[in-house]
């Protein structure tokens, strides 16, 4: 099971008691890679010539573990046309029943749940997607605390993952997951209270570099609503690009998408490259204006790390 955490930052608002089962309401900058021009260019040129052969990827534009194009979404998860994932508690016949009615801050719980149908008979055909049938993401409502799990699956179709929240407050709980023989991905989502006294954090201020333990991460190019638009992720590391990326996933990186207040996600793997580069390059489209949390996932050394970026649109 793979784990990607994102740190709390600091507290802004002053705190407020979080009953046990509400229901919630929607620095400096620092170096730049140091990859010389010629280096850098060469990449973009790389990276260019790469989109002209296989294009770029958008929410679901490949097929489980790059396997043939399937119905895409703006926002991943749903069929086509659908809008924004994670939004709902059912979708396409389909709904997030989560048997965990809260967790307790600071202490290892198992969250558990089930995706079940009309009936309330529990799905357990699902398809791998991106070498998982599963990907369960958790946040908090002010897009703190940042989680992307693979909950393992018992026989009747109740999904577990043990989970140890940083703080307490609304907790997002988004499933992402593809019936098997369905047409298109789905995404749920619904909130668990963690019980205690609650503070929103603010979102860091948007910067075009971040530093994630000894590695500069750097988002090249913006977001435009309702435009595919092309962005490009470098990764340098003590003063060198890293070249030697491994897969994670079935790529060698990946991007969630999360926008503030209502918490819509959107999943977009990288242009397939049949080699490892120190910039990663994705096809992104939001559905609208504001501002988004994007968490750029990548592996290295052995270790799955998480950059996050503030982008205002």
């Amino acid at each position: 099971m793979t784990t990607t955490s994102q740190g709390p930052t600091a507290n802004a608002v002053g705190p407020v008691d979080v009953p046990p089962d509400p229901e919630y309401a929607a620095g400096p900058g620092v170096p730049v890679p140091t990859a010389g021009p010629g280096t850098r260019y060469a990449a973009i040129a790389l990276v260019l010539a790469l989109s002209l052969t296989v294009g770029f990827f958008a929410g679901r534009a490949g097929g489980p573990n790059g396997g043939p194009a399937r119905p895409t979404a703006a926002m991943a998860g749903g069929h086509a046309g659908h809008g924004p994932g994670g939004l709902e508690v059912s979708r396409d016949g389909w709904t997030l029943t989560l048997h965990t009615p809260a967790l307790t801050v600071g202490e290892p719980n198992e969250l558990a749940f089930q995706i079940t149908d009309q009936t309330g008979v529990a799905l357990t055909a699902f398809q791998e997607n991106h070498e998982r049938r599963m990907h369960l993401i958790l946040v908090g409502r002010d897009l703190s605390g940042y989680q992307h799990l693979h909950p393992e699956m018992s026989p009747d179709g109740t999904w577990r993952v043990r989970v140890t929240p940083s703080a307490p407050g609304p907790l997002r709980v988004i499933a992402d997951f593809w019936p098997l023989g369905a047409q298109a991905g789905v995404a749920l989502g619904a909130d668990v209270p963690v019980p205690g006294r609650y503070a929103v954090r603010p979102l860091d201020p948007p910067e075009e570099t971040v530093l994630v333990d000894d590695y500069t991460v750097t988002l090249d190019g913006g977001l435009r609503a309702g435009e595919s638009h092309q962005v490009l992720v470098w990764l340098g590391r003590l003063g060198q690009p890293v070249n030697d990326l491994q897969p994670h996933l079935g790529a060698y990186g990946h991007l969630v998408a999360l926008r503030q207040g209502d918490v819509a996600y959107l999943h977009v793997h990288p242009a397939a490259a049949s080699q490892a580069s120190s910039v990663v390059a994705f096809g992104i489209t939001v559905p609208s204006t504001g501002t988004y949390r994007l968490f750029f996932e990548f592996r290295h050394l052995d270790e799955v790390r998480v950059a996050a970026f503030t982008v205002v649109v």
